[in-house]
């Protein structure tokens, strides 16, 4: 899937509201699930639950068939990432030390909304010298954030993010979502929703949140691209022997 050769359509004016709304929605109702609001009210967890369900459900209705597929796929493959990452590896912890129900919801809204970003005529215009800014500015920053904040995993996984995109011809799709994902990550810990661990194996250090955790989403979404690629050749495929 390249930003520059697909077309956004279904609902577009519904899911530019949702995506205007998007920073906001973050930014107040990730406040639920925060350290603050849990020492005077205990369901705020839940209340966020039902709330970021029913934006993932607005959205899915606003969205185009492929669009659709690409969030219900979202969900289910997020989990998995939550499995392997924060339980298995143990690289972050929940404030209540599950996996909230929300986050795989939330993932969905983050890469939904970076699609739907990438998608806006006046940054195609400008995909080119945008593509150029994006570079240099996450560059700067993963070597900024080793050199003042000794983020040895932002350096790392910055690279490797790096060389994903580059693998991915510098799609700025992959540049928008990743604002979307430090924009969530930012938020969440802030509020203490979740916890970075600050050094990984003993010997690699890292910020709360380290930034360059971007890789990992976007190496999800790469996944993510493939598995509606498969699906949709697979139905191709099935409908074809219908045919015979």
């Amino acid at each position: 899937m390249n930003n520059n050769l697909s077309k956004l359509s279904g609902d577009i004016t519904g899911q530019r509201v949702m995506l205007f709304l998007f920073p906001f929605f973050t930014f107040y109702m990730l406040k639920l699930d925060s350290v603050s609001f849990s020492e005077n009210h205990s369901y705020g967890q839940n209340y966020l639950n039902f709330i970021v369900f029913l934006f993932t459900l607005i959205l899915w209705l606003f969205a185009d068939k492929q669009l659709k597929k690409l969030i219900f796929t979202m969900i289910f493959l997020s989990y998995l990432g939550e499995i392997i990452f924060c339980k298995l590896l143990g690289w972050y912890t929940y404030r209540l030390g599950n996996i909230p129900f929300y986050v795989p919801f939330g993932h969905a809204i983050v890469f939904a909304s970076g699609y739907i970003l990438s998608q806006i005529e006046f940054l195609k215009k400008h995909d080119n010298q945008l593509k150029n800014i994006f570079i240099y500015t996450f560059l700067i920053v993963f070597l900024l954030l080793f050199f003042l904040g000794n983020d040895l995993f932002s350096l790392i996984s910055g690279a490797l993010f790096m060389l994903l995109i580059r693998r991915k011809k510098w799609q700025t799709l992959y540049f928008y979502i990743a604002f979307c994902v430090i924009f969530i990550e930012l938020v969440g810990t802030h509020y203490g929703a979740w916890k970075w661990k600050p050094v990984l194996y003993d010997n690699i250090s890292t910020l709360n949140p380290p930034l360059g955790a971007v890789f990992f989403y976007a190496g999800g979404d790469v996944i993510l691209v493939k598995l509606v690629q498969l699906y949709d050749k697979l139905l191709v495929r099935l409908s074809a022997k219908k045919q015979i």
